[in-house]
């Protein structure tokens, strides 16, 4: 496989008015020289502070948009704390994330007072469901959104602005994501993480306001989640029930979607282990690898059953049904080396139907089993095939990561037909264990630098009419050879690509920071 202008210190200029007596105690009329003395004048006030106009908070993705004003912004103090207001009692989770960050105290309602942070919904005051308003003003903070995520947005570049700079500014942020879809993808199939591992990444990318944790669990090298319908096809090492609850528990509550992947008809390795005699072989009798037999009823049983059953463990709004790679479709004549597929197609699809016509129907029926559990499939690019009898189903969301492989079309067309896209081209967004196949480790640089959500495909960018079909995209770990890093070497490489992936994700247009920068105010963040 695959702005921001640094924050301005308010800085506090003092002044005095010196006044001197025109006379005192050893004056004229003390000498006897029968002179006036004159009178001393009131003393002078000190001026108020004077402070700067603010600059933008030092946050990673950067705010969208920065009001500034004169103040001396706020920062936690003794006696500060984290305020619900009345009727946004659904912001406690969130308040006391945020108050045990900032160690301050924490009340679920009450007055506030001056040194507080207030969280408030809004649903009346428009934008989207991920939208915030960030106000500074008189040694308080006020965080209002529409929905609960935005306001745990407006946390997030709360808690970050006094990270980098040590308080927040004064004056008022509006923010609002570019993309809906921002986020990360492992493979914990072909390497198995730990639940903890997981929850880790979850906090990494909560504070960068990434919203999507794509989980691809099955695939030739192992199964990862322990199953009550097939529990022969699990691997040794793999999540129980129980952490895979924990971990979409803590993503709930940073507003994080996990997406489960199973993917099918091909990458089915782990489950044909289990059931040998639903591998795919040609006329001679040879399998291929990981390719499960289409044209049998009990192939389609098996994998629905996992679905089903997975589609009830994760709650989220999205199911992963992959599609790629079918190595049935990699050979020079699909009907003459797997004839049992070309009869398959015909007598379901019609005499002109062909093999690539049973791989669109297998996909359309995966589809419709998660949707039918009440989830929006998803599927990778290059399992969609165009001109046959049988056409992928129009809802599917397609997952762009290739053009190299067989069926895999330029992004445009896809586009074109009316489809929503979510970006994981492997030219930016992979990183593969080993780098295999000419892939290298990304930096993060050429994410930060040249990529756009628009750039599908290689480098090139597909039209910007195009751009409100594309809805994000994410960062994909892939464990091609999965002994090649550790655990932790893998969460270390991936830091800053996924920083930088949340700058372009949330902030649209040329970063202001350069390069350098950007890491400085990534170490600072921490």
């Amino acid at each position: 496989m695959r702005r921001v202008a640094p924050a301005v210190a308010a800085a506090v200029a003092l002044s005095a008015a010196a006044a001197c007596s025109a006379g005192g105690s050893g004056g004229a009329e003390a000498r006897g020289t029968g002179a006036a003395t004159a009178p001393s004048p009131a003393a002078t006030p000190s001026p108020k502070p004077s402070y700067p106009l603010s600059g933008a908070p030092r946050t990673i993705p950067s705010v969208r948009d920065h009001e500034a004003a004169r103040g001396p912004g706020w920062r936690p103090a003794a006696g500060s704390a984290v305020v619900v207001a009345k009727g946004s009692e659904a912001l406690a989770d969130e308040g006391r994330l945020l108050a045990g960050e900032l160690k301050t105290g924490f009340r679920n309602s009450g007055p506030v007072k001056a040194g507080d942070v207030e969280l408030s919904l809004d649903p009346a005051g428009g934008g989207g469901s991920e939208s915030y308003t960030l106000t500074t003003r008189g040694n308080r903070v006020r965080i209002t959104g529409p929905d609960e995520a935005g306001v745990f947005y407006g946390t997030r570049t709360l808690k970050q602005a006094v990270r980098s700079g040590g308080a927040m500014p004064e004056g008022v942020v509006r923010d609002r994501p570019d993309r809906p879809q921002r986020g990360l993808n492992v493979d914990i199939a072909r390497k198995h993480f730990t639940a903890g591992w997981i929850e880790a990444r979850l906090r990494e990318m909560a504070d960068l306001k990434l919203n999507t944790l794509g989980l691809h669990f099955s695939d030739d090298q192992g199964f990862r989640i322990a199953s009550d319908t097939h529990p022969e096809v699990v691997s040794r090492d793999h999540l129980g029930k129980a952490e895979v609850r924990r971990i979409l528990a803590l993503a709930r509550s940073l507003h994080i979607t996990v997406v489960p992947e199973i993917d099918s008809p091909g990458h089915l390795g782990a489950v044909l282990r289990a059931h040998p005699g639903l591998q795919l072989r040609d006329t001679r009798g040879v399998p291929r690898q990981g390719a499960i037999d289409i044209s049998r009823p009990e192939s389609a049983r098996i994998v629905d059953d996992l679905l089903r059953e997975y589609a009830r463990l994760f709650p989220g709004r999205w199911f992963h049904v992959g599609a790629d790679e079918y190595q049935a479709l990699t050979v020079r004549d699909p009907q003459a080396s797997y004839p049992q597929l070309a009869r398959a197609a015909v007598e379901r699809y019609g005499p002109n139907a062909t093999v690539h016509d049973l791989a669109t129907g297998w996909l359309n029926d995966r589809a419709s089993v998660v949707r039918a559990a009440q989830k929006q499939p998803k599927a990778w690019n290059d399992g969609f095939f165009r001109g046959g009898a049988v056409s992928p189903d129009k809802d599917i969301e397609v997952e762009y990561w290739t053009g190299k492989e067989i069926g895999a079309r330029p992004p445009a067309e896809y586009l074109a037909e009316g489809r929503k896209v979510v970006n994981l081209n492997d030219e930016y967004l992979y990183y593969v264990l080993g780098e295999p196949n000419e892939f290298t480790y990304p930096t993060g640089r050429r994410i930060y630098e040249e990529w756009t959500p628009l750039v599908l495909r290689g480098t090139a960018p597909v039209p910007a009419r195009y751009s409100d079909q594309i809805l994000g995209g994410r960062l994909a770990v892939w464990g091609d050879r999965a002994q090649a890093q550790t655990q932790d070497q893998v969460a270390a490489g991936i830091r800053m690509p996924l920083r930088a992936l949340s700058q372009k994700l949330w902030t649209p247009g040329r970063p202001a920071l350069s390069w350098a920068q950007f890491n400085a105010l990534a170490d600072s963040l921490g």
